[in-house]
């Protein structure tokens, strides 16, 4: 049985070499000392009130036994993980660079092509890709277990990290830094593609996100996008107040805004909201959603307004 997440990226193997070293080494001391413990426990014992304690001057072949081997193995382990630790840190020049923000509660992905996505990040199988990291506000942290790799985001700052994916599929990405009410839904995905497969996302050949679930209703793409953009971090759909305004009972209602107008929520301030957020900002709520124009399609836009529109 795989204790251990699949193993999809060139450093994956290296990292769990070094994890179950560690690991077997402290279970062996562990036996062999819990043994040890026990028997003189047990053979040492005082037996009746007459016993005097012996005086025991010490063994130099014992002591330097367990001092020299638990030293050698301590420089072992430390040896093996600085050669893993310096290659994490060390991107070949050819590597792939994409732009990471991370935010309460979503991951921006911008890529060398002047593309950008929301919680996926696209990347081509057995090639290096460098991810440079900063934070909008809190410390984040961009963990994708298959591949071993966790790098914190600090705002004011920036921090990379390096992989080469090994494996064609969908990976999961979290926030590994506890960044708020909506952390647990700070999700993402990396999606490895094939050489070819990457090439024709890279000009833009791939099909519409809308197009490939054909035969979706607008409003049931509206809620699958409501998921996978992020947008249930900071809105509801129950009534409750998170970060941004709830969804429900959005739709043809009055939205008071901080410039103390008003507006009615229709279709087109709910396309301004997701396009330009910062426009009409809702009174009570601050400018922490990001822009979604180039981002969202305007099928996608469309399709959560229908969602909208069904959240009464």
């Amino acid at each position: 049985m795989n204790w251990l997440p699949e193993q999809a990226s060139d450093f994956a193997g290296r990292v769990d070499t070094v994890i179950w070293f560690v690991t077997i080494i402290s279970l062996i001391s562990f036996i062999l000392i819990t043994i040890g413990l026990v028997y003189f426990a047990i053979k040492y014992r005082r037996r009746s009130e007459n016993d005097e304690t012996p005086y025991i001057t010490g063994n130099l072949f014992l002591e330097m036994l367990w001092t020299v081997i638990p030293s050698i193995l301590v420089m072992v382990i430390f040896v093996y993980g600085f050669v893993v630790y310096r290659d994490m840190r060390t991107p070949p020049q050819d590597a792939l660079e994409v732009n990471v923000t991370g935010k309460q509660w979503l991951w921006q992905f911008q890529y060398q092509n002047g593309k950008s996505t929301i919680n996926e990040l696209y990347v081509q199988q057995d090639k290096p890709v460098k991810v440079v990291m900063r934070s909008d506000d809190v410390i984040h942290s961009f963990f994708v277990p298959a591949f071993r790799v966790k790098q914190d985001l600090i705002g004011g700052m920036y921090t990379y990290l390096w992989f080469t994916p090994t494996k064609v599929g969908i990976f999961d990405l979290y926030c590994a830094e506890y960044c708020g009410t909506g952390h647990s839904a700070m999700l993402g995905k990396v999606i490895v593609m094939s050489p070819e497969a990457y090439d024709r996302w890279e000009k833009g050949e791939e099909e519409e996100e809308g197009k490939a679930v054909a035969g979706l209703p607008p409003d049931q793409l509206g809620e699958k996008l409501y998921k996978e953009r992020g947008c249930n971090a900071c809105h509801s759909i129950d009534g409750s107040t998170l970060v941004g305004p709830t969804w429900k009972g959005l739709f043809g209602h009055e939205v008071s805004l901080t410039d103390g107008s008003t507006v009615t929520a229709d279709e087109n301030y709910i396309r301004q909201s997701i396009l330009e957020p910062q426009a009409k900002m809702v009174k009570g709520f601050g400018p922490v959603m990001p822009a979604f124009k180039g981002i969202l399609s305007d099928d996608d836009v469309a399709a959560i307004i229908a969602y909208i529109k069904t959240l009464k």
